[in-house]
Parts: structure tokens; C-alpha cells; sequence
């Protein structure tokens, strides 16, 4: 069994990424900008935004977070947004999930920029993932197929199954794994005799959000295992969707959490924000 180690990993490629950043600079006189907006003081919210404003500066980029009460109204959300859609000096806007209630998501996603998008979600994006010309991706696939190309596993004619449906990690990773020539079954709660699907794949990526709900049961010798859940137990600790104790023992390759898919996650987010600071020199 191997570890994918994806700390290590993110490490490498924020410092190869600082070094980018540094030379845009002096080349061109442009930092990258990056835009966090986080509505409210969800506790998991907090620490994310507060990681990705950390790994923001240390790679040399502009980082602005705004917070904003959960009280905030829709419209005034999005007038705050648009201000970062018409600010040159920003290149990547990122709107922190979950909303309040009060605040239809879809409308803040569809207002911003495309361009600006570096999260992925914007149905533009979306339709440039599906059509097979990806611009802006989704962090987490995008990361998840950045590991999988570090170890050197390759994925042509491999059975990829994916536990979870949701627009942020399943959906965008059966598209990009469909791009590397894999066969992908795509899965969720309702599949029946998910064990036994699960236990077809080459390539088993979990993303359902249930901790250690994937057990040996579910997995074939020598298979792949990329492990995207974050919950807590009983005691507190954070634990992934696999129980990763037994299912090492079968897997090939198995990524931890912590140290797995989370830090290539902010890693992407950084990767993406520079490519749009890159492609904003075309109109200078």
C-alpha cells in the first residue's frame, strides 16, 4: 500500500506556484488576486477560509477576505460581488458554501464573473467542463486528478467509481476522469448493491460525506482509494468517508485524512486563480 501523500504535495506546487507568482511580478508588474467572501461564522467555514488565506500569502498573492454578517441581504451579497467583478486588481473570487437560508446560492454563483470563477461553479464553467474545453474547474476533482498524476496512476481504460452526486466533487470529477479515457459509474445513497459496484472499481472515490461509511466491503484488492470526506466522530477527530484502517490493508494507493485531498483542494484554488491573473494579461 502506498500513501498519496497530499500534503507533501501541496507543499511542492505552492512553492513551485510562489515562484510563478514572483516572476509574473517582475515581469509584468501583477500580483494575484484573490477574494473570499464568508457570510456569517459557521465554525468549518472559518478554518477554511482562514487556510486559504494563509497558503494565499505565502505564495505571494494578493488575499482579501470579507466577512459579512449572516444577516446580510441577497442583494447587497450580490452588489458586494460585483464590485470584485469590475476590480482589476482581483483575479479570483471565492463566495464560502454553505449560505444562510435567506440567500438563494444559484443567484450569487450565476454573479460572478466567469472569468473570476476560480471555485468552478458558474453554469459557463460548468458547460466548459462538460463540452471537454475545462477553464475553471472545481478544486477538489481538479486536485484529486493532480494526485492521481503524481503517482503515476494511470487511468486509460480503468473502471473509476464515484460514491457521491453533488455539483462540487462527484459530477466534475466523472467529466474529468471520462477526459483520461477512464470508464466512470458514477454513484450516490440510492444505488443499489453499492458495495458491490463500489467493489468493481479500479478507481474508488469517495465523496458521500458519511464518516467511514466505505468498508472493506467495498473495495477489491489493488484498487485506488481517494478518500474526499471531512466529518468529525464521536471524540471530535476528523475522520474521512473511508474507514481507512481496514480498507488499507486492499488498497493499492489510499490518500489519509487529514493530509489527503483537503490541502490539494486550496492548492487548486491558488493554481486556478494565476492562471485567470495570467489570462487577464491577454486584454492588458
Amino acid at each position: 500500500m502506498t500513501l498519496i501523500d497530499g500534503k507533501a504535495l501541496a507543499t511542492k506546487m505552492q512553492n513551485n506556484l510562489a515562484d510563478k507568482v514572483q516572476q509574473m511580478k517582475d515581469d509584468y508588474g501583477i500580483v494575484p488576486g484573490l477574494a473570499v467572501i464568508l457570510v456569517g461564522d459557521n465554525p468549518a467555514s472559518q478554518v477554511y477560509v482562514r487556510n486559504k488565506e494563509r497558503s494565499a500569502l505565502k505564495a505571494g498573492f494578493k488575499s482579501e477576505t470579507k466577512r459579512v454578517p449572516s444577516s446580510i441581504s441577497e442583494e447587497d451579497l450580490i452588489a458586494l460581488i460585483e464590485d470584485y467583478n469590475q476590480d482589476d486588481t482581483i483575479h479570483g473570487i471565492l463566495v464560502q458554501l454553505p449560505l444562510p437560508e435567506h440567500i438563494n446560492d444559484k443567484k450569487v454563483i450565476m454573479a460572478i464573473d466567469p472569468h473570476k470563477d476560480v471555485d468552478g461553479f458558474h453554469p459557463i464553467n460548468t458547460g466548459h467542463l462538460w463540452s471537454g474545453r475545462p477553464i475553471m474547474v472545481p478544486c477538489t476533482p481538479a486536485g484529486i486528478m493532480e494526485m492521481l498524476a503524481a503517482y503515476n496512476i494511470g487511468l486509460e481504460g480503468k473502471h473509476a467509481v464515484i460514491i457521491g452526486r453533488s455539483n462540487i466533487v462527484g459530477k466534475p470529477m466523472a467529466q474529468l476522469l471520462l477526459a483520461k479515457n477512464a470508464t466512470v459509474t458514477l454513484t450516490h445513497s440510492r444505488t443499489r448493491n453499492l458495495a458491490d459496484v463500489a467493489k468493481s472499481a479500479d478507481v474508488l472515490i469517495v465523496a458521500i460525506g458519511q464518516g467511514h461509511f466505505v468498508t472493506k466491503d467495498f473495495v477489491k484488492e489493488g484498487a485506488v482509494v481517494i478518500d474526499v470526506g471531512m466529518n468529525r466522530d464521536t471524540d471530535g477527530k476528523l475522520i474521512g468517508d473511508v474507514a481507512f484502517d481496514e480498507v488499507k490493508e486492499l488498497a493499492s494507493y489510499i490518500t489519509p485524512v487529514p493530509g489527503g485531498v483537503g490541502p490539494m483542494t486550496i492548492t487548486m484554488l491558488l493554481e486556478q486563480t494565476y492562471q485567470a491573473a495570467l489570462r487577464s494579461l491577454e486584454h492588458v
